[in-house]
């Protein structure tokens, strides 16, 4: 009974040095991601997310709610924001500049997000582009799955490196991935938000805005069921 006891006492004693240390060395690379609700036992007061989880797990619109938007990748007419149908290679871009993709009831789609700049020797490329597909009006609220409601998804979001190589964009510094979509049973025309941040540098821990130099854009993107 003594050794159990003993035992249950180190253990106890393990876990409170264990929760102190990381709460100690925890990074606040992003502290507006902190969850107050979560109690202060064992020293530990705040969790912290990371991105790409704007918009996921707080209430934080877009990206510049803590990076910088002083990037050199200011001039909209070099920018290459597009999404591409998987197969065919056609864009789903409008004359307004959204995009609209349809699709049948049940049907998988899977399309192409391309994203970078064009080459220019005056111009560092990009060295990574991150992107997040996301209804604005689910921002905030406690779902996990930010994207269309009804609507299935297999990669709402990502962060590449720059070096994709495409057809057609031969004198871009892009990056390339496909994404799968599926209208379920419930799921209703919608409209989303693509979300894209061009980067370049490492940002710092503890200061998202140092180190980091990076230009936000968004598209609208139509959703509909044929």
């Amino acid at each position: 009974m003594k050794n159990k006891s003993t035992i249950a006492l180190f253990v106890f004693t393990a876990i409170v040095f264990i929760a102190q240390l990381s709460s100690t060395k925890r990074q606040t690379h992003h502290p507006e991601f902190s969850d107050s609700s979560i109690p202060p036992s064992f020293g530990i007061s705040t969790a912290y997310a990371y991105p790409p989880a704007v918009g996921i797990l707080t209430n934080s619109k877009n990206c510049i709610s803590c990076h910088t938007n002083d990037g050199p990748w200011k001039d909209e007419s070099k920018i290459v924001i597009d999404i591409l149908d998987k197969e065919t290679k056609k864009s789903f871009k409008q004359p307004d500049g959204s995009f609209l993709i349809e699709t049948g009831r049940w049907e998988q789609k899977t399309v192409l997000t391309v994203i970078g700049s064009i080459k220019d020797e005056s111009v560092s490329a990009p060295y990574r582009n991150a992107w997040l597909y996301i209804d604005p009006t689910a921002i905030g609220t406690n779902s996990l799955s930010k994207f269309a409601p009804g609507w299935d998804v297999n990669l709402p979001m990502s962060c590449r490196l720059v070096g994709d190589k495409l057809p057609g964009f031969e004198n871009a510094d892009i990056t390339s991935l496909p994404m799968t979509i599926q209208p379920m049973t419930n799921a209703n025309d919608a409209e989303i938000q693509l979300q894209v941040m061009l980067t370049r540098g490492e940002s710092v821990k503890g200061d998202a805005q140092e180190g980091m130099r990076g230009n936000y854009f968004d598209r609208k993107v139509k959703l509909v069921v044929k």
